[in-house]
């Protein structure tokens, strides 16, 4: 019988079945930031444990509030600062250096096909997509994981989703995988990993798949993967070419943990995106989800592009060639931030930028600060904000504020329309 990928994962890195259907798996990576982890951090001190596995399997980051709004985040990003200092752990990206975490991450090299990851993040499935196993812990398994480098999983169940067809115009990653959440439904994959397959996905960049699983647990699901190809090999040569003598290779190795044709699934779900259109949110579950068309009309106050979710060099280029002669509409606020100081390089050479702060965006450092309603562009009571995000839960944003989540060309077109609008009366 054949294996899927996830469990080809497991099965390498397995350490111990202590019972049932829990398995103890060696992790190749745990990652760190500075809302979830000084948590952590203090709990292994006040037990006479402050010590880390491996300081080269660490990866840390002040992401989520940065620079500091007030004593307490700065607090925050202290511990995890001074934590990275004591314990060697080079990979520490401080103000200045720092990135959204599921972007710099991938962008750094420290994610490889076949990697188990976990971090103190529900978006750390994003990291599936390149063919590892991702999944975002709680305090104790995070602990655990510093410590020890292991974590402890129920033996995954995969749920197959085909995304197929030929994608029309206006159409993007984002709104593919809003159209999959909304068939699932938020608890439609839980305990369960997403393998997303099919000829849209092998088409896509890794961008594009990023942004695929990074949404995969709001269906439920523990980990979104993608099965890794030469895109993937592509994306990561740079920083594994000294591995491999050629592509091939690195390729024939990576493609081990792919499944196999005759991998047994829990669900499988083809969905056909020939006919799809632009969408977006209302309400304050990921799964509610319209076309654009049918929320025509719904006025906004603010527009953000950027996150984990659609902050990476593609989304800002598709927003600006939106964007590109118009303004922004009067009684909107704009906001975009780059995910990386590299892709903020990136899009300020290519003049991205500038399209940008023609049109009356605000252009600010990368932060995950607005996403979850904490910095650079919190909602007040009773606003509604367009943004790229990945979560429409009530109060996400802002205590009482609303947020439509749409793909970056559907943000662009809502801020130039003041209403939630279709990419395309812009791109003709």
């Amino acid at each position: 019988m054949g294996k899927t990928i996830a469990e080809k994962i497991f099965e390498t890195h397995l350490v111990d079945e202590p019972f049932g259907d829990v398995s103890v798996l060696k992790l190749d990576r745990v990652f760190c930031h500075e809302i979830t982890t000084p948590t952590a951090i203090q709990d292994l001190v006040a037990r006479g444990k402050d010590r880390v596995f491996d300081p080269e399997k660490i990866k840390a980051v002040i992401d989520h509030v940065t620079p500091a709004k007030d004593s307490k985040t700065a607090l925050q990003g202290k511990i995890l600062r001074d934590w990275a200092k004591r314990h060697g752990i080079n990979d520490f990206f401080d103000i200045g250096h720092n990135g959204v975490c599921h972007a710099i991450f991938p962008e750094k090299g420290f994610v490889i096909p076949g990697f188990t990851i976990i971090m103190g993040d529900s978006h750390t499935c994003t990291h599936g997509a390149f063919g590892a196993f991702a999944a975002g812990v709680g305090t104790t398994d995070l602990e655990v994981g510093i410590l020890k480098g292991v974590c402890t999983f129920k033996t995954p169940q995969t749920y197959k989703i085909e995304i197929v067809g030929t994608l029309p115009q206006g159409v993007y990653a984002k709104d593919i995988i809003l159209a999959v959440i909304k068939e699932l439904t938020v608890n439609g994959a839980t305990n369960m990993v997403i393998e997303f397959r099919g000829n849209i996905v092998d088409e896509m960049t890794m961008d594009e798949r990023m942004t695929l699983s990074n949404m995969a647990v709001e269906a439920g699901a523990t980990s979104g993967i993608c099965l890794p190809d030469m895109t993937t090999v592509e994306y990561l040569w740079e920083f594994i070419k000294d591995d491999y003598s050629s592509r091939q290779e690195a390729l024939e190795t990576f493609t081990r943990f792919k499944s196999d044709d005759d991998a047994v699934y829990a669900k499988q779900k083809t969905i056909d995106v020939s006919n799809l259109s632009p969408l977006t949110t209302f309400g304050y579950k990921p799964d509610n989800v319209k076309p654009v068309s049918q929320m025509k009309g719904t006025k906004i106050d603010q527009v953000y592009i950027g996150s984990c979710t659609n902050g990476r060099f593609e989304d800002l280029k598709i927003a600006a060639k939106v964007l590109e002669g118009h303004t922004i509409a009067s009684d909107v606020r704009a906001i975009v931030s780059p995910a990386t100081p590299r892709i903020f390089s990136q899009t300020m050479e290519q003049g991205i930028l500038k399209i940008f702060m023609d049109a009356g965006f605000c252009v600010t450092n990368p932060t995950c600060g607005a996403c979850l309603g904490m910095s650079n562009g919190v909602l007040a009571r009773g606003e509604v904000a367009a943004a790229t995000t990945n979560r429409n839960f009530n109060g996400r944003m802002g205590k009482g504020g609303m947020v439509h989540l749409m793909s970056p060309a559907t943000a662009a077109a809502s801020a130039i329309k003041g209403e939630i609008s279709n990419s395309n009366l812009f791109c003709e």
